[in-house]
């Protein structure tokens, strides 16, 4: 079909409010908003701030009532315990239901905060949508998080309720997560009246009598007593939830997301971007623990009538790198949504793709990609194995929903690779200098969103108004600050090179970290790679590029780093200084799939360094650090 982009982002350009009130349509409001948006409230403005509704209404109590309750909400598909398990949206609202009764005996209402440290079972997500229910504010820290960290997070947002459960399942490995808790809960100064657990069979946790509940015990006892709650009515305004952004050191960023906007946002999402109908099938291949979570496998596709997946497993491991194509299979997944890291690891273990031939994917529509810059060969790799369009996009957890990408409902764009494509309706994109004037088609800057941000981002900071305005507002006036350097091309397309630290400067030369990563991930015999910028007396910077290398490649890693060397030098040419490659046996990564690059670097620059609280195996760090050593960097 021909693209209604061109048109869609137009009639959004020339009335935003009156685009944005259609978008509200779609969703249940108690009270309907009369104001679409407020310029004068808040950092710099609020959607629908009249507007009434509950996000777990229109989750779940809407589709019941249209008759939808006998549909899959969701498919639990956990091949860590061999278990498979569809929830109706029926089920989901007894469950919710009860849960919420719980809630409100425990003292926790309106505004309440409520921490959910959780694996990725299906309890964790019933947590969320009772707290939506009764319009207390959920906060989800990943589940296995170091205790110092979800002690932090338990004294900013003040948690007068704790939902976790006795352990996560890691391949191979069973984490303990009640203990964690304990000591969080020690070390904090502020001290959660009560902690719902959840135990697993597999490991039974050790209760703190007066404070510890069993999760499914009161559970079960609230429904048996057919106890029920109803929505609580929230402002559109009001905060639905905080999530903290990964990596924090300090005082965490709260990133706060209200009711009415998200909503708005999400649902406009589903159908648009995604081009995903209710009924369907859809799966993101994330953590609750991220905001992919939130908007992907929770908020979105619950909103929009959706089944979705919940995947606790790796796309390697759990048992094979045909997981991913097992479930999308068996279940009928009509699209999907992971990070670049997940093919790069499956594409690693199997670079022929054999383990996509047993299985059926005839009503597979698409694959999309976020989380980290998807480079176009492992696009080109996915696209070849699965026959599907491989769409990369754009976005961040402060964002809440995609800035840019290319819109499946309005119709496909022509592929550029290397770009998430055009921006979405609600988000005018731009390119700055470091004085915040406009650069020229093509030119590397840094990339902002003018003002005001469109529903579903985030409104302010928990509890942190300045430290808001002086993260993202202040530098450039009347934008949003990304954070992420990038261009736009003559057509309009955008291409994020890197977060605006991971730009370098060799010799005066702003060089994009990006742009050399995808030629080294262009050799055939590597499957990923990040290149950082290493301090150097007489360049100031110089860049070094790290590779894992395909499990089937049996070549002298020596033969790999010259060939490497030689293909930046031949396709960015000598003014990339690029000198070094390193093979290395995998990179440092956090539990979302993000290159710990910036750690990397002051390892490399020998800078006092903090281990990142989001690492995935912090032993690769000290993998990194020697085979810096071996070639002489960082002694």
């Amino acid at each position: 079909m021909a693209s209604r982009y061109s048109e869609v982002y137009a009639a959004w350009k020339s009335d935003p409010h009156g685009f944005w009130a259609e978008a509200a349509a779609a969703i249940d409001w108690f009270e309907s908003p009369r104001r679409i948006f407020e310029p004068e409230r808040g950092t710099y403005g609020h959607w629908f701030p009249d507007g009434v509704t509950n996000t777990c209404h229109n989750c779940l109590d809407r589709h019941v009532e249209a008759g939808r309750g006998e549909q899959a909400a969701f498919i639990y598909d956990s091949p860590v315990t061999g278990r498979i398990e569809k929830i109706s949206y029926a089920a989901l609202l007894a469950d919710v239901k009860a849960t919420a009764a719980v809630y409100r005996k425990l003292g926790v209402g309106k505004g309440d905060r409520v921490i959910i440290y959780m694996p990725m079972v299906p309890q964790a997500v019933i947590a969320m949508l009772a707290a939506a229910r009764i319009g207390a504010v959920h906060s989800v820290v990943f589940g296995g998080f170091a205790a110092s960290e979800l002690a932090v997070r338990i004294d900013d947002c003040q948690a007068k309720l704790v939902v976790s459960a006795s352990c996560g399942l890691e391949p191979g490995r069973t984490v303990a997560y009640k203990p964690l808790l304990d000591q969080a809960i020690a070390i904090a100064s502020h001290k959660p009246a009560h902690c719902l657990i959840f135990q697993r069979d597999m490991l039974a946790a050790e209760m703190v009598p007066g404070r510890d509940i069993d999760f499914a015990e009161v559970l079960a006892a609230a429904k048996a007593e057919g106890e029920e709650v109803p929505c609580t009515p929230v402002l559109s305004t009001d905060p639905l939830y905080v999530l903290y952004t990964s990596g924090t050191t300090g005082q965490p960023k709260g990133v706060v997301r209200d009711n009415g906007g998200h909503m708005v946002a999400l649902k406009w999402s589903m159908e648009h971007f995604f081009g995903v109908r209710p009924g369907e099938v859809f799966w993101a291949a994330s953590d609750i623990g991220w905001v992919v979570g939130h908007s992907y496998i929770v908020y979105g596709p619950l909103i929009n009538g959706n089944t979705s997946i919940l995947f606790e497993g790796k796309p390697v491991g759990t048992p094979d790198p045909g997981t991913y194509w097992r479930i999308i299979a068996e279940h009928g997944v009509a699209v999907m949504f992971t990070a670049p890291t997940a093919l790069r690891a499956i594409r690693k273990e199997n670079p022929g793709a054999a383990y996509v031939a047993p299985y059926d994917l005839s009503r597979f529509r698409a694959l999309y990609l976020a989380g980290e810059r998807a480079d176009p060969d492992t696009i080109r790799w996915a696209e070849q194995a699965l026959g599907v369009p491989v769409i990369d996009h754009w976005w961040q957890t402060e964002t809440g929903w995609p800035v840019a990408g290319n819109p499946m409902g309005l119709g496909l764009l022509p592929v550029k690779y290397g770009s998430p494509a055009v921006p979405l309706p609600g988000y005018q994109v731009e390119v700055v200098d470091d004085g915040g004037n406009p650069v020229a088609a093509g030119t590397l800057g840094n990339v902002v969103i003018r003002l005001p941000l469109p529903p579903g981002c985030l409104p302010t900071l928990w509890n942190a108004d300045q430290r808001f305005q002086a993260a993202y507002l202040e530098e450039y006036s009347g934008y949003y600050k990304t954070a992420d350097a990038g261009y736009v091309d003559e057509d309009g397309y955008i291409f994020i090179m890197a977060r605006t630290d991971d730009i370098i400067n060799v010799a005066g030369h702003r060089l994009s970290t990006g742009a050399m990563e995808e030629v080294c991930a262009s050799h055939p015999d590597v499957a990923e790679c990040a290149v950082i910028g290493i301090a150097d007396p007489l360049k100031g910077q110089t860049p070094a590029g790290f590779l894992v290398i395909n499990s089937n490649v049996s070549r002298e890693t020596s033969e790999i780093e010259r060939e490497v060397i030689g293909l930046v030098r031949e396709r960015i040419g000598p003014v990339a200084a690029f000198r070094t490659a390193i093979c290395v046996r995998r990179l440092p990564k956090t539990r979302s799939g993000k290159i710990l690059r910036s750690t990397i670097q002051k390892i490399a620059d020998r800078q006092p360094w903090k281990m990142p609280a989001t690492i995935d195996d912090p032993a690769i760090l000290d993998e990194i650090a020697e085979a810096l050593r071996a070639k002489g960097i960082g002694i």
